[in-house]
């Protein structure tokens, strides 16, 4: 047995590229373990950098900066998809690294993306590379209109997409994005979007979270109602098919894959390479949540326990909030079934993910009930 395949225990350093709120909630599930954490970041202000032993601030391809992570840690990982595969394949050099460059290059790049589900025979919705303005007309003639047209890299929580009705809609917006690869992709008539966490281990094995409900405003996640509203079947089939998607990339960690539900048949809308927001309900609905599992998948221990505790409603607190004297949390802390979660940024922006919270109760509309209350009142 090499010393890659032995588990990493408590005393060691975990490294971890990106310095945001799943950075930090990762530290914070490191370091009861007893686990040291270095976080490669470059803002001096980063929530992880806040929250770990060491803070290197530095860009992700500085090589001395990864040349002193892979050093100082047992093994590494990732909080967000746009991490250079590069780095990942020096720290690999030096030491674990999960997941791999591999399958974070696909993830990464939504054209590579949605190609690899094609070829793998995961369905999407209609989808068209757009590489060039020329591709525009045959791309619209594929997905019909209304479309999105996408970012290949780079786009999230509704940024790097533009609506699209008309030809001209297209060009114009191909042309605001920098002339910059796209994939414009057709609508369906969505009855519901559901989210599948995972974690899977070196050896294949498999732990898959109950599966999340979600609700999105303006491209961002607003709430995630969890055990979803969906048949049995629908559920049993998302966590079946997001194991799927993980064995055939090879993946090795914590990740998500979001579906949209229409005419009762599930699409893979697509897949994040790291924990993700609509599994923070785990936190405190799940006898192991999706980041100790992150630490656990790193370090090569066995998975922990899913099983959901309790139904749950999420609810995103946005830097939309921070005006007219709030957020109120007064209002909010008095709710005995409520846990918040804040992550620690320094400035509230519209649109940008401050933090959250929880609801629990035993029934899953009481739940719902208080969490559509708190979201007004706060």
């Amino acid at each position: 047995m090499s010393s890659k395949s032995l588990p990493i225990l408590p005393g060691a350093t975990l490294g971890i590229l990106g310095g945001g709120q799943l950075g930090r909630r990762f530290t914070i599930a490191a370091r009861p373990m007893g686990y040291k954490v270095m976080v490669l970041d470059p803002d001096a202000a980063s929530p992880a950098g806040q929250m770990a032993d060491v803070h290197v601030r530095a860009d992700y391809t500085d090589h001395a900066a990864l040349k002193q992570l892979g050093a100082a840690c047992a093994a590494v990982t990732t909080e967000f998809e746009n991490v250079p595969a590069a780095s990942l394949i020096e720290l690999a050099n030096h030491c674990r690294v999960s997941p791999g460059a591999a399958a974070v290059a696909i993830v990464q790049d939504r054209s590579h993306e949605k190609s690899w589900l094609a070829d793998n025979g995961f369905a999407t919705a209609p989808f068209a590379l757009v590489n060039s303005e020329a591709d525009l007309d045959a791309a619209l003639a594929a997905t019909g209109t209304p479309a999105l047209l996408k970012v290949s890299r780079f786009g999230y929580d509704g940024k790097g997409q533009a609506r699209i009705s008309t030809p001209e809609d297209a060009r114009a917006a191909f042309r605001e994005f920098g002339g910059q690869p796209c994939v414009l992709e057709g609508f369906v008539k969505l009855e519901c979007e559901v989210s599948v966490v995972l974690a899977r281990s070196d050896a294949g094995e498999c732990a898959l979270f109950p599966v999340a409900e979600n609700r999105h405003e303006n491209g961002i996640l607003d709430m995630s109602i969890v055990p979803a509203r969906v048949a049995d079947s629908l559920a049993d089939q998302a966590r079946e098919m997001a194991r799927d998607v993980a064995d055939k990339l090879g993946y090795v960690g914590v990740m998500a894959v979001e579906f949209f539900v229409a005419g009762g048949q599930l699409m893979v809308n697509e897949i994040a390479p790291r924990p993700h927001n609509s599994g923070h309900y785990t936190l405190d609905a799940c006898v192991t949540d999706q980041f100790e599992q992150q630490v656990r998948a790193l370090a090569g221990l066995p998975l922990g326990d899913t099983r959901l505790l309790s139904p749950v409603a999420m609810v995103n607190i946005l830097g939309d909030r921070w005006h007219d004297g709030g957020p109120h949390w007064g209002t909010l802390l008095a709710h005995p079934a409520i846990k918040l979660h804040l992550y620690g940024k320094e400035a509230a922006r519209p649109g940008r993910k401050m933090g959250h919270f929880n609801v629990l109760d035993a029934d899953l509309a009481t739940a719902l009930q208080v969490a559509e209350q708190m979201r007004h009142a706060l």
